[in-house]
């Protein structure tokens, strides 16, 4: 099997945060207007879709995307299943991080990518401190937020950045099953962004 395509796709239906960015593209220039090309504009939150967070984005004092490392982007992923559940605990992990790099977590069993939830599921502080232990540097969910919709201090967020862990959300793991692959997560170069679109694709380890 090859690469697999696990990136929310961008349109008009894509949920957004309230009060955030909502996704446009336009061509604003035909072929027939310029008589060679077509050309589009795109408007959009750099956390729409599926996404990964600069530590900028919740502190003013964190690193922007040119200082990030892409090493951490390219290699080895585990895929954890912990359906139903409102935390994400060491349970859920333990004994599966053994030689990757990244661990995604397939939270939910149909991706409704349109629909912003009412609620997330989150990590513990505990699986946050068991990740960085197994050498974990790169995490990805399958909603739009490592913490709870309505928090203010993101404390997942403060503690992956703490541990040098990235942060991927919204990715769309709707058809993949749990079990490792190897992985490519690539942002944009968007200096001093605090987040970027990333186009999220994982095949199945050889």
């Amino acid at each position: 099997m090859g690469w697999i395509d696990i990136t929310q796709p961008l349109n008009q239906n894509i949920a957004t945060w309230s009060g955030d960015t909502k996704f446009r593209y336009e061509t604003v220039a035909t072929k027939e207007q310029t008589g060679s090309v077509n050309v589009g504009m795109l408007q959009m939150s750099l956390h729409s879709g599926t996404h990964m967070d600069a530590p900028f984005h919740f502190d003013n004092d964190g690193c922007t995307f040119e200082h990030l490392d892409l090493e951490r982007c390219i290699g080895k992923v585990v895929v954890v299943e912990c359906l139903d559940n409102d935390f994400i605990e060491v349970t859920h992990v333990r004994g599966k991080l053994t030689g990757v790099k990244a661990v995604f977590f397939k939270t939910k069993a149909i991706a409704n990518a349109h629909i912003f939830p009412e609620e997330v599921p989150t990590l513990t502080l505990e699986t946050v401190a068991y990740l960085k232990e197994c050498g974990i540097q790169l995490i990805g969910v399958d909603v739009p937020s490592v913490d709870k919709v309505a928090s203010k201090e993101l404390p997942i967020h403060h503690a992956l950045a703490k541990s040098d862990i990235y942060i991927v959300e919204n990715l769309l793991l709707e058809y993949i099953k749990a079990g490792r692959y190897d992985m490519i997560v690539l942002p944009l170069l968007i200096e001093g962004a605090d987040g970027s679109p990333v186009r999220a694709v994982i095949k199945e380890e050889q």
